[in-house]
């Protein structure tokens, strides 16, 4: 009640000057005001003045003099969030210019500037003297900080926000590492400033040992580039570039490089750009270009794994009822044996589709009109006798569908539901002497299904189980004009698709006969947050028409069984199998997948096998195993291992070991990496990787709290 009482709040004429017409509050456990016009303020003083607040042991102003004579300990944070504290200071009645003893200012709650003596000057520029410069925690057990930069003078413009640092010495673990005359930062709070960024060394096999540079150019509030000389001890000369705009509807990013090494002969390098922009209408646009001067460019340099480049754009827009997509793409393989004169380099899409309700016969009806074409450069002929091979042939498409699914339910809970589709196909084919120039066909579909849920609730665990046994008899001619196939080669046979009027992936191919789909599904969800779900299903046909390859599982009479197994927990674990297996339980296809993410760990990993299949260029089986791993085994140390291995050829493809640690003041990143496979274009290597981010400078904080207060 005593502090109650004795609070006083001051018009500016007390502090300053009356023109400015603002108010600084002043509250204080005592207050004495002297006939000579001196104020006295103290106990647990608090002054508030156009968003600073200065909180002091004794304040005393003196109006012959305008200055303030404050007594520690003082703490003083202003509008922008910067923190100054000292043991005792002498300021202008505005608390911009004056100075501070040993005196230390704080920066976004990251970098520490502990200064013998400290000048505020004009409100903008903060001046210390012999200061430790630092963003790591100092306790009295552990006074040595993992990092610090020791300077005689360190001025700070906060309009600017850059730090100038003069006769600045770097000390690792307090052991100096090197020397600067004259060093310029920007401050924690500054996201985009023109300088250096801070290099990482990078070590391969193939390069040997090299380092890059990164140098960040600000060319406005919208653009920026940087450019990163790479250079090895003597294996290549390299400069990369990456430039970024942003627009008002849109950005672009485009990311380079150009290299000169004892690998190849001659200049090598790569372009990619990709921009994203909101058209009118809801409508959007990509862009995308991607292009190399060799196969083996990006990999030797670490840059990506793709083997297959596009370059193009896409206008689509999507809307609750509808869908627009326009594409146009040049695709180019720098995939291993691969020759662009005989793969489809040019290629162009148009798809519209718009989902309606009939007015008479209910249900969901959906409209689609879909154009396709594409270009190979070769221009030899397909012979009609090519057994499949595909020199020069040209092929565009136009393709009308119209499909309907209406439900009803039974009395006793049934669900059956009725479906018919139809669709048009116009085709026009070139260079290809096994098809004629053009080829019109029509293929209708029906279907008839019936479903029955059962559902249970448990009495005692509150589990709530759902069987659901499902019928199809689906409907389609038994041929069809035949048409090249281009995009419907390889067949995958899933939950996803076990109802559908097709399983083609592609509109080249209509599933063909009448077939007879069936399956039952079982899910079990648990109040503590894990469910388990079982599909199981098979595809039953009158005539084997000859339309599936063995590794897809769809081929005979009766296709092989689809079990589909799912768990799921509320702590993060989630497992995956999908199998297909004949009656004698001879496996086509078994896939396995996990995921596994709790605060510490996380894990994912699949496991494939095919059974091998000339129809998909797979000349024996396959069997691979990829995983990915972290763990935070310590406080601020991560490690990560990953890998993919071939059981097939009983050998590993790649490899890979990581080890990172962090803290509230640095980041330390280290990577090791082994590529085991090679071919005519590039050989296995070894990667290494190591950068190293001092947090405190610029914003780049890794969205992780760090403890920034001493253990006691």
């Amino acid at each position: 009640m005593r502090r109650l009482f004795l609070a006083l709040a001051i018009t500016v004429a007390m502090l300053v000057p009356a023109a400015a017409q603002d108010t600084a509050t002043l509250v204080a456990d005592r207050v004495l005001l002297t006939g000579d016009n001196t104020l006295t303020a103290e106990g647990s003083v608090e002054v508030f003045y156009q968003g600073t607040r200065l909180t002091a042991e004794r304040i005393v102003y003196d109006s012959t003099t305008d200055q303030l004579a404050i007594t520690g300990p003082i703490r003083l944070t202003d509008a922008a969030g910067t923190v100054v504290m000292a043991d005792a200071a002498e300021l202008s009645r505005d608390l911009t210019e004056g100075i501070l003893h040993s005196a230390r200012l704080v920066l976004d709650q990251q970098l520490q500037l502990a200064a013998a003596e400290m000048a505020r000057i004009g409100g903008r520029y903060t001046r210390l003297d012999k200061v430790v410069a630092s963003a790591c925690e100092v306790c009295p057990s552990n006074p040595t900080p993992l990092w610090e930069i020791r300077a005689r003078r360190v001025v700070h413009d906060q309009a600017e926000r850059q730090l100038y640092f003069d006769h600045a010495q770097f000390r690792v673990a307090g052991v100096p590492v090197f020397y600067l005359p004259r060093l310029r930062m920007p401050d924690p709070t500054l996201e985009r400033a023109t300088g250096f960024l801070l290099p990482s060394v990078r070590t391969t096999s193939a390069l040997g040992p090299g380092v890059k540079i990164p140098y960040f150019i600000a060319l406005g509030e919208s653009r920026d580039l940087t450019i990163t000389p790479y250079v090895s001890t003597d294996r290549t000369r390299t400069l990369e570039a990456r430039y970024r705009q942003a627009f008002a509807t849109g950005e672009i990013e485009v990311n380079g490089a150009i290299s000169r090494d004892d690998l190849l002969p001659d200049t090598r390098g790569y372009l990619f750009a990709e921009g994203h922009f909101a058209l009118p209408r809801d409508f959007e646009l990509d862009l995308s270009v991607q292009t190399v001067t060799d196969d083996a460019y990006l990999l030797d340099y670490g840059i990506s794994d793709i083997d297959r480049l596009a370059s193009g754009l896409a206008v689509t827009r999507t809307r609750r009822n509808e869908h627009i997509d326009a594409r146009l793409f040049r695709y180019w393989s720098i995939r291993t044996g691969d020759s662009n004169a005989v793969l489809p380099t040019l290629v162009g899409d148009f798809t519209f589709q718009r989902r309606f309700t009939p007015a008479y016969i209910g249900g969901e009806g959906q409209f689609r009109f879909q154009s396709h074409s594409h270009r190979r450069s070769s221009r030899v002929p397909t012979d009609a006798n090519g057994d499949g091979v595909t020199d020069g042939r040209d092929v565009a498409r136009a393709t009308l569908a119209v499909d309907w699914r209406r439900n009803w339910t039974l009395p006793n809970g049934m669900l059956i539901a009725g479906g018919l589709q139809a669709t048009a196909d116009f085709y026009s084919i070139s260079q290809d002497a096994a098809f004629p120039g053009t080829v019109t066909r029509f293929t209708p579909a029906a279907a008839i299904e019936l479903r029955w849920p059962w559902v249970k609730t448990e009495t005692r665990s509150g589990a709530a189980q759902v069987i659901e046994p499902v019928i199809q008899v689906v409907w389609s001619p038994d041929d069809t004009d035949t048409v090249p196939n281009e995009d419907s080669q390889i067949v995958t046979f899933d939950e996803g698709n076990l109802f559908g009027f097709s399983r083609f992936p592609g509109a080249d191919r209509h599933e063909l006969g009448t077939r007879v789909n069936v399956g039952v599904g079982w899910t079990r969800h648990a109040p503590s947050g894990w469910s388990l779900g079982v599909t199981a299903g098979r595809v039953f046909r009158s005539r084997d028409l000859g339309q599936f390859s063995a590794a897809s599982g769809l081929d005979g009479t009766s296709s092989d069984w689809l079990l589909a197994t799912q768990i799921t927990s509320a702590d993060g674990l989630s497992l995956m199998n999908r199998a297909l297996f004949d009656d004698s339980f001879n496996f086509s296809r078994d896939e396995l997948r996990l995921a596994y993410g709790a605060e510490g760990y996380d894990l994912s990993a699949s496991y494939l096998w095919l059974v091998a299949d000339p129809a998909e260029g797979r000349l024996q089986e396959s069997s691979e195993l990829v995983f990915d791993a972290g763990w935070n085994f310590a406080p601020n140390w991560r490690g990560t291992v990953g890998g993919r291995y071939d059981f097939e050829a009983s050998r590993a493809a790649r490899a890979s070991l990581g080890l990172q640690y962090s803290n509230e003041c640095a980041t330390v990143d280290l990577s090791l990496s082994r590529r085991f496979t090679s071919s005519t274009s590039v050989s296995a290597d070894t990667d290494f990787n190591l950068s190293v981010a001092l947090n405190g400078f610029g914003a780049g904080a890794d969205g992780r709290n760090y403890r920034r207060s001493c253990m006691r």
